[in-house]
């Protein structure tokens, strides 16, 4: 219920945003738009773009190019999402096959490389230099932390603080870069500006961490994908390193063997280890700190039905775990 109210107060713009990424999917190449659609409208919840419809009218814009920034950070995320799934060599996601699965690697990549082209395209379209700094930047930093999380991959010496590197790189900068430039856009004064930059941030860490929470106690049928995708592609996440600096040497051993040869035979083992070691109420912990940064820079925002919606935003961020 609180995440549909959150979706009603921009419903008229969402669905018009919808409109939008159909019609600027179009292309001369029909598997470019059959791989692209296929992609886009595999029931993602659409946060990154619904972010910049909340902050941009949370700092008082009125006026339609938010649709196309929206636009412009779904593309850049899906464009991410099938650049992704090939490195992972992924095959389900959201509950269905990946593209990559379904077309091959390199109709996804070059597809991907599309929705990268078309989405700086449209932001040029924007005409507004900030905006363009903003995204330009978080392209590059999100690729890093790609680049961050393949170079630890079967690592078990991973430390917390170099895991929320990787995962202000990989997923919260895009959160951040929405809610910015939604700011940029309406014109916000200096401290709402960094209010909403900072906000997208925490969001960004909180829902990070309750995904890496739900790859060890999640549901498959509602996650879209299985539990324990992480450890079978040796991702070395909180919990474990939690669980790892807090259980048994024999304990600590088992993690580090089954980060390092990937794959599902040590699971069970593996999560029962997780559960008993307070990983899982120690990430939660981090998680909800981070949705409460968020929730406390809005104060800076006018009241309004937006506001509203960015507040009980960080409650859904956190919800998914009961």
């Amino acid at each position: 219920m609180t995440a549909q109210r959150i979706y009603d107060t921009v419903a008229d713009d969402f669905s018009r945003m919808n409109d939008l990424i159909i019609e600027r999917l179009a292309s001369d190449v029909p598997m470019v738009q059959k791989i692209a659609q296929y992609i886009i409208e595999s029931g993602g919840k659409r946060l990154r773009p619904l972010l910049v419809l909340l902050s941009s009218q949370a700092a008082g814009y009125q006026q339609n190019e938010h649709l196309k920034l929206a636009t412009v950070i779904e593309f850049l995320h899906t464009a991410t999402l099938l650049h992704d799934d090939v490195v992972d060599t992924s095959d389900m996601r959201r509950g269905r096959s990946t593209a990559n699965a379904k077309w091959g690697n390199a109709p996804s990549v070059l597809v991907g490389d599309f929705l990268y082209a078309r989405a700086f395209e449209m932001m040029v379209e924007l005409q507004n230099l900030p905006i363009m700094n903003v995204l330009s930047h978080a392209t590059a930093v999100i690729a890093e932390g790609e680049v961050m999380q393949l170079m630890n991959v079967k690592n078990p010496d991973l430390t917390e603080q170099q895991y929320m590197a990787v995962i202000h790189n990989k997923t919260a900068m895009l959160f951040e870069a929405s809610s910015h430039t939604g700011a940029l856009l309406a014109g916000a004064n200096s401290d709402q500006e960094k209010a909403l930059r900072d906000y997208g941030n925490h969001l960004g860490l909180a829902f990070q961490l309750v995904d890496d929470v739900l790859d060890y106690q999640g549901d498959a049928a509602a996650m879209g994908k299985n539990v324990g995708d992480d450890l079978a592609e040796g991702k070395t996440t909180l919990p474990l390193i939690y669980a790892m600096a807090n259980s048994s040497d024999e304990d600590r051993q088992l993690i580090r063997q089954a980060i390092r040869k990937g794959g599902l035979d040590d699971l069970p083992k593996v999560l029962a280890i997780v559960k008993a070691s307070g990983a899982i109420e120690y990430t939660m912990t981090k998680a909800r700190e981070q949705a409460q940064f968020a929730r406390e820079l809005l104060n800076c925002l006018p009241e309004s039905d937006h506001r509203q919606a960015l507040e009980l935003l960080t409650d859904v961020a956190v919800a998914r775990v009961s």
